[in-house]
């Protein structure tokens, strides 16, 4: 039994359809947004009133918009984005749909630089920025590769896997470990100083679409396979803990809230449904149906979850 969400949305209108949205996860620029369409970035400020006790209502404000060339199909945001002091910078890495990534540093004034990063051929699936201090990027690819690059646009090491990459992960807590997660159902993590392989988790027959490491707790592992939702502990096993039915045909997409490791989020058919899952409340999921497929992201520290739609980024709060 599936909950229809009954409460109010709230919602970004945007000039094209949505293809990624990311909320930035650092505490010093926590208010920011990077939404990617068809042909460009918009950079905003989300302010919610659960953050600024003088606020009645949500509040979103357009800080600048970038031109990509070609379709946003994900982004990351590097540690070293800053708006809380002097000098202010935004740091970005995205995914194109012409196979290359492109890092984007602005001072929000007059120097915007873009670095284009050549080296996979074949659609990029997700990008990560090293959480610590963003000294590297690793993508993952349909070319059956990961990659990872210094922040001058250098390759440093490439990853052969058995089938495509749809996931790569970096942890705050844990920065020189690198997770992967192939469509064949393999999700491996390896040890960036020695560049190998350390663990394997298996997901089983199936097509796994994605993978999230919990921002919350770093043995925490979940990921969406055909319909289903898996979660393993990876400090007691290296086998799925739990595996719950999420989507009748396949999940998209699986994010963990980044402030609490119990409630999570699945994008997938059919009519690209959200579901918020709660872990330790076992309550029946909260469902929404939205107009197209554009990727989800939690805020950094309220159990905000947006989510890309046709010309709008959709808003749910959740329940911790």
């Amino acid at each position: 039994m599936e909950q229809e969400n009954s409460t109010k949305q709230l919602s970004i209108d945007c000039k094209e359809p949505v293809t990624c949205v990311e909320f930035c996860p650092f505490e010093t620029a926590s208010h920011l947004i990077a939404i990617g369409g068809s042909m460009r970035i918009l950079i905003g400020t989300c302010v919610f009133p659960e953050e600024d006790k003088d606020r009645d209502a949500f509040e979103f404000r357009q800080v600048n918009e970038f031109h990509h060339g070609c379709r946003v199909d994900a982004i990351s945001w590097s540690p070293r984005t800053n708006l809380d002091c002097l000098p202010r910078c935004l740091r970005f890495c995205t995914a194109g749909s012409d196979f290359r990534l492109r890092l984007f540093t602005s001072d929000l004034k007059e120097d915007n630089t873009v670095q284009v990063l050549d080296g996979h051929s074949d659609y990029i699936n997700e990008v990560g920025i090293e959480t610590l201090e963003g000294d590297l990027i690793a993508s993952v690819s349909d070319d059956c590769t990961c990659r990872t690059w210094d922040p001058f646009g250098q390759q440093k090491a490439l990853f052969p896997l058995k089938s495509q990459g749809m996931s790569v992960n970096w942890h705050p807590h844990d920065p020189m470990k690198l997770m992967v997660a192939e469509k064949g159902g393999t999700i491996r993590f390896y040890d960036m100083r020695l560049e190998e392989p350390i663990m394997t988790l298996d997901a089983g027959p199936g097509m796994l679409l994605s993978a999230n490491w919990c921002w919350d707790d770093t043995a925490c592992v979940g990921a969406v396979v055909n319909g289903d939702w898996m979660i393993w502990d990876t400090s007691n096993s290296s086998q799925a803990i739990e595996i719950q039915r999420a989507h009748s045909e396949k999940g998209r997409y699986i994010r963990w809230c980044h402030s609490s490791s119990s409630l999570f989020a699945t994008l997938g058919q059919p009519n690209n449904q959200l579901k918020i899952f709660h872990l330790d409340h076992h309550q029946v999921p909260i469902k929404f149906n939205l107009p197209v497929q554009g990727g989800i992201s939690w805020h950094a520290f309220l159990p905000v979850c947006a989510a890309g739609g046709n010309r709008k980024v959709h808003l749910f709060t959740a329940e911790l």
